[in-house]
């Protein structure tokens, strides 16, 4: 496209400040590409100057201009005399994902694409989702927390919903390369800070609300208010696929005009018959309204059950046959880092690894463990730097109500004390938090030496949960990020063990 071009998508949408079209543009200069980082910027590049938390992109306009942006987006006038045409607009957030959508010619609105939000859950549905799609005969890019997987192409991802232009490139992309449909996680700080804004979703699905981010966010309303967004830009006669069972689905209900629930306690248009849990998986029958389905799944937990549900009613909504709901359900056999089992069959224990960071989500990692298991619940977590801090007692109480041994180390500290976080945790795990009197609780700073320590501690029989980070392959300690994997270490320290017990 060209800045002419651009510059009247900015002025249709009405993100223009007063006075900007006196200075509109005629020459048909051509634009390859749009950026938000002075850094990144490529010749020929439309340069968006974000106000940060720590920065104002507007004083790094003249850099990149250097680098050979031919013009610049920002909310402040253009300084006298400035090289390249300016557009000064009322929100550059939005006037990003505006000229971004339409520089790659609006990808949303030729596939389809399915935005998935709540607090938990949104990794797994999305992967379900994306299986089912495959299972009936579309192509499915991803995007979401774990990877972005775009035709054959699997990338590390770098946050759960990226800015715009990292967005809509890697849309066109699946498009060009045959993909019908993408399963999104949508964050709720991509919400808020438009970065799907202007998107078309063939489909909103939500999960649940707990606890979480209220260091970005101001309260729980407001982190709501954030999901909320992604319904109220679904068109009307798109399917909203809502968790009846959540305490905001009454809400969400009233905010969209094609309602399709799901859940295990509360009536809905998508229910499970009675559920049984096994660490092999889950098997149950699903009515919906196109019928009852037969459900295999080797994901395990009620919590999953959940996923799968949301999933299913996604893909009853838009109209997905049968027989590929099922078998896309079964084709998943794992998410990376989601109540993945990294202990082998010959072990004598069974070692867990999950992403739970939240109360909520450890609770439910706990209460589906306890079933599976007739020894001990050993749970090794700890709490990121730079966060909520409000969340880490509720994370100890949690843990201290369920576990039976608990190992409180490091997540990512970031730029805090990790012995001051351990501390703030460890506030939650009261005489009146503690599941009993025998509960031991330790305090193990480096976190490969906590997961080595539980599982060497571990007897026939118990059940080791390693929480909070999951598919990640890094911790970050101060200003360096450093290369951990919570399933390496666990894997190794079983092998160590096996080799103490004689076990091939």
């Amino acid at each position: 496209m060209t800045w002419a071009e651009l510059y009247a998508v900015l002025r249709d949408r009405g993100l223009l400040s007063a006075g900007s079209d006196a200075s509109a543009p005629t020459a048909q200069t051509p634009v390859s590409g749009i950026a938000y980082d002075s850094r990144h910027v490529q010749a020929g590049d439309v340069f968006v100057a974000l106000r940060g938390q720590h920065a104002d992109g507007v004083a790094f306009a003249a850099d990149a201009v250097v680098r050979g942006a031919v013009a610049v987006v920002a909310q402040e006038p253009a300084p006298d005399q400035f090289a390249v045409p300016w557009a000064q607009v009322s929100n550059a957030r939005l006037a990003l994902a505006a000229i971004a959508i339409a520089a790659n010619h609006d990808p949303s609105r030729r596939m389809k694409v399915v935005g998935i939000t709540g607090t938990n859950g949104k990794t797994t549905t999305a992967h379900l989702v994306a299986s089912i799609f495959e299972a009936a005969g579309v192509r499915c890019g991803l995007l979401g927390t774990v990877a972005y997987r775009i035709g054959n192409q699997t990338r590390p991802a770098t946050r759960t919903t990226p800015e715009a232009p990292d967005v809509q490139a890697m849309l066109a992309e699946m498009v060009a390369k045959g993909c019908g449909a993408c399963a999104m996680e949508v964050s709720s700080h991509a919400l808020a800070l438009g970065r799907v804004e202007g998107m078309q979703f063939a489909a909103a699905t939500f999960t649940n609300l707990t606890r979480d981010h209220l260091d970005f966010h101001a309260d729980m309303e407001d982190y709501f208010q954030a999901k909320r967004h992604l319904f109220e830009m679904l068109p009307r006669e798109h399917p909203a696929i809502i968790n009846a069972d959540d305490p905001r689905a009454t809400q969400l209900l009233e905010t969209v005009g094609r309602a399709v629930t799901y859940g295990i306690s509360r009536p809905a248009d998508v229910t499970p018959t009675p559920l049984s849990y096994s660490l092999k998986g889950l098997e149950f029958q699903a009515k919906t309204p196109n019928g009852v389905l037969n459900l295999r799944s080797a994901l395990v937990g009620r919590p999953n059950v959940y996923n799968i549900l949301a999933a299913v009613a996604t893909a009853v909504a838009l109209d997905t046959p049968n027989e590929a709901i099922e078998t896309g359900i079964a084709a998943l056999d794992r998410v990376p880092g989601r109540f993945q089992v990294v202990s082998a069959p010959s072990d004598d224990v069974n070692v867990v690894v999950d992403y739970a960071h939240t109360d909520d989500a450890l609770k439910n990692l706990l209460e589906t463990a306890r079933p599976l298991t007739n020894g001990r619940i050993i749970t090794v977590f700890g709490c990121g730097g730079d966060r909520d801090r409000t969340k880490r007692p509720l994370m100890g109480a949690v843990a201290g109500r369920l576990s039976d041994v608990i190992l409180i180390t490091s997540d990512n500290p970031r730029t805090e004390d990790p012995a001051r976080i351990i501390e703030e945790i460890q506030r939650g795990i009261t005489p009146d938090t503690r599941r009993n009197t025998a509960q031991s609780t330790l305090a193990v700073v480096d976190r490969r030496q906590a997961i080595e320590r539980a599982i060497d501690m571990a007897v026939a029989g118990d059940l080791v949960l390693v929480a909070g980070k999951g598919h990640e392959k890094y911790q970050t300690i101060g200003s360096q990020t450093l290369p951990f994997d919570d399933v390496e270490v666990a894997r190794a320290a079983l092998s160590r063990r096996r080799t103490r017990q004689g076990v091939r």
